[in-house]
């Protein structure tokens, strides 16, 4: 297991496994209404069950190189994460994502642990292209995307259903040769 510090405010990076269902089911417990007027991922952690089978999903993606998944701590307590929603070294390309509770907003929290795993996927498994992909009335995470130096290539029309509503999505992307860094 690893350890990233993602500042310092006492927050870390840490991968996110099947044996926190439990800790990960209070979190989507404090971040449901939050994180879930944007994002599916409250929807489908309803319970332990839930979410057992949530972090498995991406523990088999780990395990196939298809996926990851990290959990952002703050003074120890889970507040947020990131995620490879695809992952595919054969053409070089990733989708990053992100949510958090309200409590860990503002800090810059999902910059800095993005930040990282996007240097992880150029750096050190020669991934060309990371990309975002976000509701077009999703201003903070549009800001993050700006902010990761990523560069709008298009909207994609009613693209993603989100509780029964049909989203125009935002393709946001940034190349291994346009990266700066982590420290960017």
């Amino acid at each position: 297991m690893f350890i990233h510090p993602l500042g310092p405010e006492g927050a870390e990076l840490r991968p996110l496994e099947p044996w926190q269902a439990d800790e990960f089911l209070a979190h989507m417990d404090r971040a449901r209404e939050y994180a879930g007027k944007r994002n599916g991922l409250p929807d489908v952690v309803r319970d332990r069950a839930g979410s057992r089978a949530f972090l498995q999903t991406y523990a088999d993606r780990q395990a196939a190189d298809s996926g990851r998944l990290y959990g952002i701590w703050q003074d120890g307590t889970l507040v947020g994460g990131v995620l490879f929603r695809t992952f595919d070294p054969a053409q070089g390309v990733a989708e990053a994502g992100c949510w958090l509770e309200p409590s860990a907003v503002g800090r810059g929290l999902v910059t800095r642990a993005c930040r990282t795993i996007i240097d992880w996927a150029f750096t050190r498994r020669g991934m060309r292209r990371v990309e975002w992909h976000v509701a077009t009335d999703n201003a903070p995470s549009i800001a993050v995307a700006r902010r990761l130096g990523m560069t709008r290539e298009g909207v994609m029309r009613s693209a993603f259903v989100h509780r029964g509503r049909r989203l125009d999505m935002e393709l946001w992307a940034v190349l291994s040769e346009e990266w700066g860094g982590p420290g960017e």
